[in-house]
C-alpha cells in the first residue's frame, strides 16, 4: 500500500506546534506496518537550512491566470521518502506562515499552490493508493483532485483522507481569492467551499475527501455540536458516517525517560530514583529551592485562550498564596497571558519560574522533573503533553475534554485506578478542586506511587495509533 501525506510541517524541517511531531513519527510508524509512505511539505527557507536535498522533477502549477514553476526536492536519508515543494516566491521567508505573530497576506495563494504543485508532481509518480492531507494547509487538494478532475487523470484511483487536528484554524479567506483556485464559480456556495462570504480551505477537504479524521473519539463528536464545532458542525454532521477519531500517538523513542538525553538522570517506572534527580537538577536550573517535598507543578504550552491560560491565572495566584508549592511555566504566546505570568512570576519570587520561550529540551526536562502537570485546555482535539506527562511519571490535571477526555483517567483512591484528575465544567471551581485532589493523593504517598505507575504503564505510542490507520486506507480503498 502506498500513502503520500501532504501537510504543511513535518518536525524536524518546519515546525510550530504539534502537527509537525505527527508527521515525523506516524510515517515510520506505518512503515513498520508495510505502508510505504512519502512526505511532502513545502520547501521552506528553515525547511531547506542545514539539509542535503537532491534536486528533482520540476513541475508547473495553475494558479489563477498563471503556471507557476516548482523543484521537487528530495531529502536523502530521512526516515521515510520526505520531498519539499521548493517555490522560492512562496516559501523562501524567515516564516512558515508569517512573522511577528502575525500571518503573511499571500497564504491563500500560497497554499493553494502547494496543493496544486503537489498533484502535478504526483502525475509523474506512481499513483498512490491513498493521498492523506493534514489540515487546510493540504485539505484544497482534495477539492482540486476532484473538482478538476480531468486535470489529473492519473490520480482518478487515488483515495483521498484528510485528518483535522484542530478544527479552529480553518484557512478562511475573501472571495476576491476566488480566482487563485481555478475552480468553478458553482463550488462558492454554502453546499461547497463558500461559508458566511468567505472562501473556506478545510471546508473544501471535509466535503471532498472520501473519509475525514480527527486527533481523538470524543473531539470526533464534540466537533459535530454548535459548542465545538467552529461553525462547521453541520458539515461534520452532515460527514458523521464517513468521520472516525483516531488519538494521537507520541514518539516513544523521543519521549522515553528511560533514555532521554536531555534529562539529568535517566529512570523508568520500576526506579524511579533518576526522577528525583530530574526535579532536584531542574529547580536548580529554574531558580527554585531545592526541596523535593515541595510539590512542583508545570505547564508547557502555547499561551492561547485554547489552553486554558485564564483559568490559570484565575486559581493558580490563591493556589500557592494558601499552600507550599512550586510552578515552572514555559511557553510563548498572547502578549495577555505573557503580561499575567509575569505578573504572577514577580508576586512568588523564588517559588514561580517563567520561560516565555519554545525550548524543546526544557520541556523534556519540564515534564521529567515536574510532579504535577496542569493542563486545562478549553477544548483540546487530541494533546501531546498529557501523553508525554504519563510516560514520565508527572501526574496530569484536565479539563475533560476532547483527547485529554479519552486518555486521562481520574484516579479513584479506594480502587487505586485511574491516571491523573479531570473537571468536567470549564471553570476556575472545577479546576481549584481538581488540584486540590491532586495535592491530596500527593499526601498519601502510597496512593501517589499508584497513580503514577499506572500513567507509566499505559501505551500511546504511534506503534498501536499506526495499526488504526492503516485499517483506515484499507477502508477507504474499498
Amino acid at each position: 500500500m502506498r500513502v503520500v501525506m501532504l501537510a504543511s510541517e513535518a518536525h524536524p524541517y518546519a515546525k510550530t506546534g504539534g502537527l509537525a511531531d505527527v508527521l515525523a513519527a506516524l510515517p515510520p510508524a506505518l512503515a513498520r506496518h508495510g505502508v510505504d509512505v512519502t512526505v511532502c511539505i513545502p520547501g521552506y527557507r528553515a525547511a531547506r537550512r542545514g539539509v542535503v536535498v537532491e534536486p528533482g522533477p520540476r513541475v508547473h502549477a495553475p494558479v489563477s491566470s498563471r503556471m507557476e514553476p516548482c523543484e521537487i526536492l528530495r531529502i536523502p536519508g530521512a526516515p521515510v521518502r520526505t520531498v519539499l515543494v521548493r517555490a522560492d516566491r512562496y516559501f523562501d521567508r524567515d516564516g512558515i506562515y508569517g512573522e511577528r505573530g502575525g500571518e503573511y497576506d499571500d497564504n491563500a495563494e500560497r497554499f493553494a499552490f502547494f496543493c496544486r504543485a503537489a498533484l502535478e508532481w504526483l502525475r509523474l509518480e506512481e499513483p498512490p493508493d491513498v493521498l492523506h492531507l493534514h489540515d487546510w494547509q493540504a485539505a484544497l487538494a482534495a477539492a482540486f483532485l476532484r473538482a478538476t478532475a480531468d486535470l489529473y487523470p492519473e490520480l482518478a484511483r487515488v483515495r483521498v483522507v484528510l485528518t483535522i487536528h484542530n478544527l479552529a484554524y480553518q484557512g478562511r479567506f475573501p472571495p476576491s481569492d476566488w480566482h487563485l483556485l481555478n475552480l468553478d464559480a458553482g463550488c462558492f456556495v454554502p453546499d461547497l467551499l463558500e461559508f458566511y462570504g468567505q472562501i473556506n480551505y478545510l471546508k473544501a477537504g471535509i466535503l471532498f475527501a472520501d473519509l475525514v479524521t480527527t486527533v481523538s473519539a470524543r473531539y470526533a463528536a464534540e466537533i459535530q455540536t454548535p459548542a465545538f464545532g467552529e461553525g462547521l458542525d453541520g458539515v461534520l454532521r452532515l460527514r458523521r458516517d464517513e468521520l472516525r477519531g483516531i488519538q494521537n500517538g507520541i514518539d516513544d523513542a523521543e519521549w522515553n525517560p528511560a533514555t532521554d538525553r536531555h534529562l539529568a538522570a535517566r529512570y523508568d517506572a520500576n526506579d524511579r530514583t533518576g526522577k528525583v534527580r530530574c526535579k532536584a537538577a531542574l529547580q536548580a536550573e529554574l531558580g527554585l529551592a531545592a526541596r523535593p517535598e515541595v510539590p512542583l507543578f508545570a505547564v508547557v504550552s502555547r499561551l492561547a485562550e485554547q489552553k486554558g491560560i485564564d483559568l490559570l491565572l484565575d486559581v493558580l495566584p490563591d493556589v500557592l498564596a494558601a499552600t507550599d508549592v512550586q510552578l515552572a511555566v514555559l511557553g510563548s504566546g498572547e502578549r495577555r497571558y505573557e503580561d499575567g505570568l509575569r505578573a504572577l512570576a514577580d508576586g512568588f519570587p523564588g517559588r514561580v519560574a517563567l520561560r516565555l520561550a519554545f525550548d524543546e529540551a526544557l520541556a523534556h526536562r519540564i515534564e521529567a522533573g515536574g510532579d504535577v502537570f496542569l493542563m486545562p485546555s478549553r477544548f483540546e482535539p487530541g494533546g501531546l503533553n498529557q501523553l508525554y506527562s504519563l510516560r514520565y511519571g508527572t501526574v496530569p490535571v484536565v479539563h475533560a475534554t476532547g483527547g485529554l477526555d479519552d486518555t486521562v483517567a481520574e484516579f479513584d483512591p479506594k480502587s487505586g485506578r485511574g491516571t491523573g484528575f479531570k473537571f468536567s465544567e470549564y471553570t476556575a471551581e472545577g479546576l481549584r478542586g481538581a488540584i486540590d485532589r491532586a495535592l491530596a493523593v500527593r499526601g498519601t504517598p502510597a496512593a501517589w506511587d499508584r497513580v503514577l505507575r499506572n500513567g507509566m504503564a499505559e501505551d500511546f505510542s504511534w506503534r498501536r495509533v499506526a495499526g488504526e490507520y492503516r485499517r483506515l486506507y484499507e477502508e477507504a480503498l474499498r
